[in-house]
């Protein structure tokens, strides 16, 4: 086996890992509605077909959380984009997932001490991409544990979740989901 087919598998085995995780024990309630997504970049990627994600997304079906689809490079794009733009920043940070914003979600983030930072989609420049803009608006201080937005018309609010591996990620939105209080 070659050394890239190495970190190719590598990628998808901890990917594969670190869902299976989210799928045992993530709270159905930061399921975004759109869906949730992890991914995972090889070491200096700079392009979506180096990262892999969740072919479709992380869904709800009835009170449990399921991948839709296969582990694969190339699946994702917006999530996929995020990490890619964090990691102009900081190459290190090769992981990125994205949850359902709500005032509870952030409140819970900042009692587990998280270093958050938030984007306004309004203030927006033309002619960039949002993600691109809002996640290197964040970054240019350091990268932060989390990015979030409150959304806008025909747009969710939305938290991304930002490390160096998918498990890192995962065991988060564990702790999370365990902090979750249910009516």
């Amino acid at each position: 086996m070659v050394a890239g087919e190495r970190a190719r598998d590598e990628v998808i085995s901890r990917l594969k890992f670190a869902v299976s995780l989210l799928e045992e024990k993530m709270a159905t309630d930061l399921v975004p509605g759109s869906g949730a997504d992890i991914v995972y970049a090889l070491k200096g990627a700079r392009d979506p077909l180096q990262v892999a994600g969740v072919q479709g997304r992380i869904v709800c079906i009835g009170d449990r959380v399921h991948a839709t689809g296969d582990i694969a490079f190339g699946v994702s794009g917006e999530v996929a984009g995020i990490v890619l733009t964090v990691m102009r920043f900081d190459p290190s940070l090769r992981s990125a997932a994205n949850i359902r914003c709500s005032p509870e979600v952030l409140s819970l983030m900042e009692e587990m001490f998280l270093e958050i930072c938030s984007f306004d989609r309004a203030k927006e420049p033309p002619g960039i991409k949002t993600m691109d803009w809002g996640v290197a608006s964040c970054c240019r201080e350091g990268v932060p544990e989390v990015i979030y937005d409150r959304g806008m018309a025909g747009k969710e609010p939305m938290v991304r979740l930002l490390g160096e591996e998918p498990v890192e990620l995962a065991n988060k939105i564990i702790m999370l989901s365990a902090r979750i209080v249910h009516d």
